[in-house]
């Protein structure tokens, strides 16, 4: 009974834990800037064969279109300790949703007063403010979606968003 029961056991966990994988795993980013922390979670996306934008660098998948949830799954989190410039956004210290407005020109990142949501839930209405991005074309395709803060001294951030054929970026200043 033990020799037929343990190679049964042994399978249905390898395909129970293979089912618990997620094709846009969990992923963060964060840095810490005059001892105050700027954190971003969100969920990376991989292109596997695919493309992720279309004609004019417009991400179509999503049913917010134009609005693209900045990753996959659930909403991109933002959460920062400090009261922050976003470009030329006041950010008060708290939590928000990032979007990215793939339509406009240039890009711009959205942040949303909006929380704890499923990433395609936008609502317009929520919006804290827009910031437009620096959209540049990455040395490489890029096969996995990353977000990453980098510090640039002083009281100086950066947010670059790289994904497929885009780099999309915005400057933050912690107050």
């Amino acid at each position: 009974m033990k020799r037929i029961l343990i190679p049964i056991l042994l399978m249905a966990a390898v395909g129970l834990a293979q089912r618990g994988q997620q094709a846009s795993p969990a992923a963060q980013t964060s840095v810490t800037v005059n001892g105050k922390t700027i954190t971003i979670k969100y969920h990376a996306p991989s292109l596997r064969g695919r493309t992720a934008f279309g004609p004019n660098g417009i991400i179509s998948h999503d049913p917010t279109y134009p609005v693209w949830r900045a990753g996959a799954n659930e909403a991109t989190a933002l959460h920062t300790d400090a009261d922050l410039m976003i470009g030329n956004l006041h950010v008060p210290a708290g939590n928000y949703t990032l979007f990215v407005d793939t339509a406009a020109s240039p890009w711009q990142l959205i942040v949303s007063k909006a929380t704890g949501e499923w990433g395609l839930a936008y609502d317009k209405s929520q919006d804290l403010g827009r910031v437009p991005m620096t959209v540049t074309k990455p040395p490489a395709t890029v096969e996995t979606y990353k977000m990453t803060l980098t510090g640039e001294g002083g009281n100086r951030a950066r947010l670059d968003l790289a994904w497929e054929n885009v780099n999309a970026s915005v400057p933050i200043t912690v107050m």
